[in-house]
Order: structure tokens, then C-alpha cells, then sequence
């Protein structure tokens, strides 16, 4: 049994089969999951209905599971900045979000080391973060 909050299947499994440097993209409703991603990244799509589940209820569960080494967040070319990166930071206090524009974070999440997306139903726009997996330190 697990002890921890992660208990979906495919995604322990994607997670279990990254490593480090792999990233973890978990996007909003508005993402192009078929084309914004490798093909070879696993797709699991949690977005069952707007709103359900958001991008920052997934993103606690990640930050309690695995090692989060940084975050790529999308931004809006002239307007400020989207009012969830306020959340992304509470969740990942020990880091520094590093701002893509629109473009370049489809770019970034487009390389071959997205290894998993994960479809959210939330409705908040540029509500997208682009995760790399950290090291697990010796104990």
C-alpha cells in the first residue's frame, strides 16, 4: 500500500518510468494535448468535466510524490501575470517559476523528454506547468 496522496495507476507508472530530467507537463482545458506533447509521452486525461480537476489539484499530489528539480509555466504576451502562478508558488515553495511565452513553452513541452501529460479540466487560461523531475537523494 502506498503512503502517500498518488494513487492513480498510469500515472505511477508513467512516473516510475521517468527519471531524472524527464518532464511532466500538466495542463489546462484549452492545452492541444495531441499535438502539444511527443507522441511517445504518456497521455492521461483527468479533465472529466470544466473545472474537474484543476491543474493546481494535480500539481499538490505531484509536489507530495516526486522530486520537482523546476517549473516551466506558460505566459501571456501583454497581459499580467495569470493570477494561479500565485498557487503554483505556494506549491512549490523552493522554486523559481521560469516564464515561456506561449510558443516557446509548446516548444519546451514538445521535446522528447516529456515523458507524461496530464489533460486537467481546468478553465483557467495559462494555467500550464511544465515540471522536470528532480534527483532522489541518498538517505
Amino acid at each position: 500500500m502506498l503512503h502517500y496522496k498518488l494513487i492513480h495507476p498510469q500515472i505511477l507508472a508513467a512516473l516510475g518510468g521517468a527519471g531524472h530530467g524527464s518532464r511532466v507537463l500538466i495542463a489546462d482545458g484549452n492545452y492541444p494535448f495531441a499535438t502539444g506533447a511527443p507522441a511517445g509521452a504518456q497521455r492521461v486525461y483527468l479533465n472529466l468535466a470544466p473545472g474537474l480537476l484543476t491543474v493546481t489539484d494535480v500539481l499538490a499530489v505531484l509536489a507530495d510524490a516526486i522530486p520537482i528539480e523546476s517549473a516551466h509555466v506558460m505566459v501571456p504576451d501583454t497581459a499580467p501575470e495569470p493570477a494561479i502562478f500565485t498557487e503554483f508558488r505556494a506549491l512549490l515553495p523552493h522554486l523559481t517559476l521560469q516564464p515561456l511565452g506561449r510558443f516557446a513553452f509548446y516548444d519546451a513541452a514538445r521535446a522528447p523528454d516529456t515523458a507524461l501529460v496530464i489533460a486537467t479540466g481546468e478553465q483557467r487560461v495559462y494555467a500550464n506547468i511544465l515540471l522536470t523531475i528532480g534527483v532522489v537523494s541518498p538517505a
